[in-house]
């Protein structure tokens, strides 16, 4: 009787967790990912950028931080996925007063094909554009985004890499929600070295033992910098900058990303691509 109760409690914490909640907390940052949007348009085009395009936006989070901002900023959020978008208006814009989810547009719409109006900034984080696997493809993303932004406008995107990239690998972080905390588990899955096909899992394991199995699945091709970088310049950008992740005096990533046309060959780096039209 009593091992049939610990079955059922070592299932309770994986069963009720929400998964969305969960991926914001160990992946996202919505606060220091604006903060560095502003911050980069601010010093590169003199001027406060005010209207944002969120591709692949997930649960809206950024969009939702975006508007916080200022009472003339605007967002609009495109993703394929229509429950997550689902989450995002239930729990992110909810969290919004009115006025503030006025300024906020859900898209469900295929970030090549969807409409909207030249925007100061277009954003593509988490390494979300690699699910586009052909090159053709993602140079015509490109464009798409270059076509989307206003004269001056600038499109931010994120990328990872680094030797542990090519190689199928766990890594696990634990998580302080505020309560008995969560473990998040990075499962690099599968890697074809003769395409860079990266298949890619995120776990969440709790305090009673339970696992939430394969949360998230990403079928990406690993890009490299040269790469992105050459298919932007073809796309027409007239300037691409990586800033690299900087680390603190005890080798922990410090979270402040700098310009670089450096950088060392770590075993596992992150960095944005700023990319002017």
């Amino acid at each position: 009787m009593s091992r049939t109760r610990n079955r059922k409690q070592k299932a309770d914490m994986a069963s009720q967790a929400d998964r969305h909640r969960l991926y914001e907390l160990a992946v996202q940052c919505a606060e220091a990912e604006v903060d560095f949007v502003i911050d980069t348009f601010r010093e590169l085009r003199g001027r406060k950028p005010l209207h944002l395009r969120e591709d692949f936006c997930g649960t809206a989070n950024v969009c939702c931080e975006w508007v916080r901002r200022g009472a003339r900023h605007t967002a609009v959020g495109v993703d394929l996925d229509g429950e997550v978008l689902d989450w995002g208006r239930r729990h992110r814009l909810g969290a919004l007063t009115e006025r503030q989810r006025s300024r906020v547009a859900l898209l469900q719409d295929d970030v090549l094909d969807a409409q909207t109006r030249p925007t100061d900034v277009v954003l593509a984080m988490n390494f979300s554009y690699w699910l586009f696997k052909q090159r053709s493809d993602l140079l015509r993303y490109f464009r798409s985004v270059h076509n989307n932004l206003v004269d001056d406008g600038i499109f931010f995107l994120d990328a990872y890499g680094g030797y542990d990239a090519f190689r199928e690998i766990d890594e696990e972080r634990e998580i302080d929600d505020g309560g008995e905390g969560f473990t998040y588990i990075w499962d690099q899955d599968h890697f074809n070295p003769v395409d860079n096909n990266l298949v890619c899992h995120i776990h969440f394991a709790f305090p009673d033992g339970s696992v939430m199995e394969r949360a998230f699945t990403y079928d990406w091709r690993l890009y490299t910098l040269p790469e992105i970088r050459d298919l932007l310049d073809e796309a027409g950008f007239s300037r691409t900058t990586v800033y690299w992740q900087g680390w603190d005096e005890d080798g922990e990533a410090s979270g402040e990303f700098y310009p670089t046309e450096t950088a060392d060959a770590d075993a596992g780096w992150i960095c944005y691509l700023v990319a002017e039209k």
